[in-house]
């Protein structure tokens, strides 16, 4: 059915190119994770419709998806400039703001986004993390909790430590990709064994052989079904529950998921996943 949406609005997009039907075809091809395909889209659409905030909305999300957050905050930016108040570009920029360490900058996006959506619960529970995140800066060091939230979302981008410093413990594989925000990652074999990571709820209770026996042969499942479907080898399933947001990739003769909370954007959590899954790969070929 989505493949037949996004033919139909690819003809329709070909026959009249002045349309602005590129926006649900941007958007469509954005959630099948045809990113750079859908980036084409959004960006010939935008030269054509540079005065749209909609269209500014698209390419930013877009953006967001292939990593590319500087161009994401240029077009958010816009956005707010076509259409103050706007609530996600508010929201958005609010997130990115958390993810570079600029806190205050979170707070006040955030917030004014919570006010244009007072219902939002992943508005008010973003806005309750970058305030601690705030709170726990103006701390002394000594004062600080140790499980404090880092100044950036996960860290997903910054630079990693050449792999040979990485703790050898398997549990903590992934503490460098993490950072200390609450996301994990667990790296499971084939049948269903936590090979690496942890997955320790709020309250201390370790997830892991659970979600471990849960998931396995998911792989295999997974690549019966593209088999099936003649689509090739599947690569990565990214999806949200009412707890979390989720991604899963192939790894080795297992699977890699990484997970983290609702208020954090899929485009965020896709990045997660590709970091853990170099870190995992790395882990793997060296035999450790």
């Amino acid at each position: 059915m989505v493949t037949d949406d996004i033919r139909a609005l690819s003809e329709a997009l070909a026959a009249d190119p002045s349309s602005t039907v590129f926006l649900q075809l941007g958007e469509a091809l954005r959630r099948q994770g045809q990113v750079e395909l859908a980036y084409r889209v959004a960006t010939r659409g935008l030269e054509r419709h540079s005065q749209r905030f909609e269209v500014h909305d698209l390419v930013a999300r877009i953006a967001v998806d292939r990593g590319d957050f500087a161009r994401a905050r240029t077009e958010w930016e816009t956005v707010l400039l076509l259409a103050p108040g706007h609530s996600g570009a508010q929201k958005g920029l609010g997130f990115l703001c958390f993810q570079q360490g600029e806190l205050a900058a979170a707070s006040r996006y955030l917030g004014a986004a919570l006010e244009a959506s007072p219902g939002d619960q992943s508005l008010s529970a973003a806005l309750d993390t970058v305030r601690a995140a705030i709170a726990d800066e103006q701390r002394a060091p000594w004062e600080r909790p140790t499980a404090a939230l880092p100044a950036t979302v996960g860290a997903l981008e910054s630079p990693a430590r050449p792999f040979a410093a990485q703790p050898a413990d398997a549990r903590t594989l992934f503490a460098e990709v993490l950072g200390d925000a609450p996301q994990a990652a667990l790296l499971i074999d084939a049948d269903g064994y936590v090979m690496a990571g942890d997955y320790v709820t709020a309250d201390g209770h370790d997830l892991g052989a659970d979600l471990g026996a849960q998931l396995s042969g998911v792989s295999d499942e997974a690549s019966r079904a593209m088999r099936h479907l003649g689509l090739g080898k599947w690569k990565q399933i990214v999806f949200e529950s009412e707890a979390a947001s989720v991604a899963m990739a192939p790894c080795g003769e297992g699977v890699l998921l990484v997970a983290a909370p609702r208020t954090v954007p899929l485009g965020f959590v896709r990045r997660l996943l590709e970091r853990s899954l170099d870190r995992a790969r790395r882990w793997l070929e060296s035999g450790t």
